[in-house]
């Protein structure tokens, strides 16, 4: 587990986007993994800037979430789908074939969620995978006691979680949200994972992922045995190492 830590949030942006765009320059049909949230949206914003600068020749990578909301519909404002058409493939001029997503809504969740892995090790497995850090550890929608060998699955909404993704895409009470998710497994067999944490809230659950033990109660501490994982971190979210 490398460990970068920067001193604003803005220096962290940069590097983030850096390393999302590195994967294209060694293999341009890279399958590259994002998440959505407070964390990772200023990163998408500058990731677009810098492949635009750049010329980053994006035609042949595929994007896909690590996870959606369930419940809505896929154009719904708080599904992931839209999230990260609006932040990255539209801003991008992507086509959409280029863009794959676990439902918001099925009929056998079970059986979308094994068609989306099997497309992803179709396109050539997962080549990056950015994520952020929920601050009780969790990674995508794998709350505290997911197990590790979990493979893509439709999991339960922690009541928490539940009511700031409410609070922030303004979810009315009637609409029963769930998620659907990339399972620990899934993200331990990514080539290259990186994930990020900005501010003092963070930091508690910093330390637990990084120097805590290796336990299912915190999702997140099984990074620690990823072969090729990076962590970026602004000073706040340090603070506690």
């Amino acid at each position: 587990m490398e460990i970068r830590i920067f001193r604003t949030s803005k220096e962290l942006d940069e590097a983030a986007a850096a390393e999302l765009a590195r994967p294209v320059q060694y293999l341009p049909d890279a399958v590259i993994g994002l998440s959505t949230g407070r964390t990772t949206g200023s990163i998408h914003r500058v990731f677009c800037e810098l492949a635009k600068s750049s010329g980053l020749d994006l035609s042949r990578v595929t994007f896909f979430g690590v996870d959606e909301v369930s419940g809505v519909p896929r154009e719904y404002f708080g599904a992931c789908y839209t999230m990260l058409k609006t932040e990255v493939i539209d801003p991008l001029g992507l086509r959409e074939d280029q863009f794959i997503m676990l439902p918001t809504e099925s009929d056998d969740f079970p059986s979308d969620c094994r068609a989306f892995t099997e497309e992803l090790a179709r396109r050539g497995g997962i080549e990056l995978l950015f994520l952020g850090l929920g601050e009780n550890g969790h990674l995508g929608f794998n709350q505290p006691g997911t197990p590790f060998g979990s493979t893509a699955w439709h999991s339960v909404m922690y009541p928490e979680l539940e009511e700031r993704i409410r609070r922030e895409t303004a979810s009315p009470a009637d609409k029963h949200l769930g998620g659907v998710t990339l399972g620990l497994k899934d993200i331990m067999h990514s080539r290259h994972t990186i994930v990020a944490a900005k501010g003092t809230s963070k930091a508690s659950i910093v330390k637990k992922m990084i120097q805590g033990p290796v336990t299912e109660d915190v999702p997140a501490s099984v990074l620690q045995l990823h072969p090729s994982c990076l962590v970026l971190l602004d000073e706040e979210a340090a603070s506690q190492l």
